[in-house]
């Protein structure tokens, strides 16, 4: 099973649970104050996760790790294409 379809899974199982309470299909009868916290779950759930998702590319960039002999090697590279082209004719 696919990363995506866990995902699908799990929304698709919290959805319908979240509309068998709402529209009372269980039979349930909760106090209003449920009610007052259960409408607006799913915004609630889905600024969580904007939340985590925005924290996690934040810490994923301040700890992000430089491959300097990359870097090294990449300049070296660029440095001999430029002087093969110099030495084709194109000017810089």
């Amino acid at each position: 099973m696919t990363k995506l379809a866990q995902w699908l899974w799990g929304l698709a199982l919290l959805g319908s649970t979240w509309v068998a309470l709402t529209t009372g299909a269980l039979g349930l009868e909760l106090p209003s104050s449920c009610r007052e916290v259960l409408w607006p779950l799913p915004a609630y759930l889905l600024v969580s996760a904007g939340c985590y998702a925005l924290g996690t590319v934040g810490y994923r960039v301040a700890t992000f790790h430089d491959c300097e002999d990359a870097a090294r090697e990449l300049q070296s590279q660029i440095q001999e294409a430029r002087a093969d082209l110099t030495r084709r004719g194109m000017r810089f």
